[in-house]
C-alpha cells in the first residue's frame, strides 16, 4: 500500500506540534511571514523545534522573506526543508543551498508544465489555491483536475483540505503528500485534536482504498 504524507502546517506552539505528531504528522510547518495570523518569531520556532522527535520533518514557510530572516532561519533552527511561497525565482530558491519546496498557486493563466520545469531543482512542488494578493493559506481548494497524471508522484496537495474532503482528495489527485492549516483548526494557529486526528485517519482510509 502506498502511503501518503502528511504535512500539518501553521504550527505555533510546542503543545500542538505535539498533537500532529501524535496524530500521526509526517511533517511540521512554521511560517514565518508577519502579515499571517500563523506566523511564529524564530524564538518561538526554537520552542517548538525542541519538542520535535526524530524522523518527523521541520519545514520552514517564507514569503519573500529579507536575507537576515533567512539567514536566522536557516543558522539558528533545525530547518529539514525550506518551503517558498512568494514570487522567489529558482535561484533565491536554491540559494541558502537547503532542500527546498516551491508553492505554487493555480491560477487560470499558469502554465503548470513551464513552472514545474522551472523548479526542477525543488524536492517537491506545492499546489495550493490562487486568490489575489494572497501567498496562501487562503482555505479554498481548486479544480483537481488541472493536476497532469504525470506529475502527482512529486505533488504536495494543499489548499481547503479538510477531514471532510482528505479521502476524495487523495483519491482523485494521489498525491505523494498532502498539506493542511486552517482545515485542523480550532480557530487561527490553534490546532483542533479531533480534526487533526480525522483528518489523518481520512489520509489512511484513502490510502488503503488505492492498495
Amino acid at each position: 500500500m502506498s502511503r501518503t504524507r502528511i504535512k500539518i502546517c501553521g504550527i505555533t506552539s510546542p503543545a500542538d506540534a505535539l498533537l500532529a505528531i501524535e496524530a500521526g504528522a509526517d511533517a511540521i510547518g512554521l511560517v514565518f511571514y508577519a502579515p499571517s495570523s500563523r506566523s511564529v518569531t524564530v524564538a518561538q520556532a526554537a520552542e517548538i523545534c525542541a519538542v520535535i522527535p526524530a524522523f518527523v520533518t521541520i519545514v520552514a514557510l517564507t514569503v519573500d522573506a529579507e536575507p537576515a530572516l533567512m539567514q536566522q532561519i536557516t543558522t539558528e533552527l533545525p530547518i529539514d526543508l525550506l518551503q517558498f511561497h512568494g514570487k522567489e525565482s529558482p535561484e533565491q530558491c536554491a540559494q541558502s543551498g537547503r532542500p527546498y519546496m516551491k508553492a505554487i498557486r493555480m491560477r487560470p493563466e499558469l502554465n503548470l508544465d513551464e513552472e514545474i520545469a522551472r523548479f526542477a531543482n525543488a524536492r517537491s512542488i506545492l499546489l495550493d489555491a490562487y486568490r489575489k494578493g494572497v501567498p496562501g493559506g487562503t482555505g479554498e481548494s481548486f479544480d483537481w483536475d488541472l493536476i497532469p497524471a504525470q506529475y502527482r508522484s512529486r505533488i504536495v496537495l494543499a489548499g481547503g483540505l479538510t477531514p471532510a474532503n482528505i479521502v476524495a482528495a487523495v483519491t482523485q489527485v494521489k498525491p505523494y503528500a498532502v498539506d493542511v492549516s486552517g482545515g485542523v483548526e480550532a480557530s487561527a494557529g490553534s490546532k483542533d485534536n479531533t480534526k487533526l486526528v480525522e483528518f489523518i485517519e481520512g489520509v489512511r482510509r484513502a490510502d488503503a482504498s488505492l492498495g
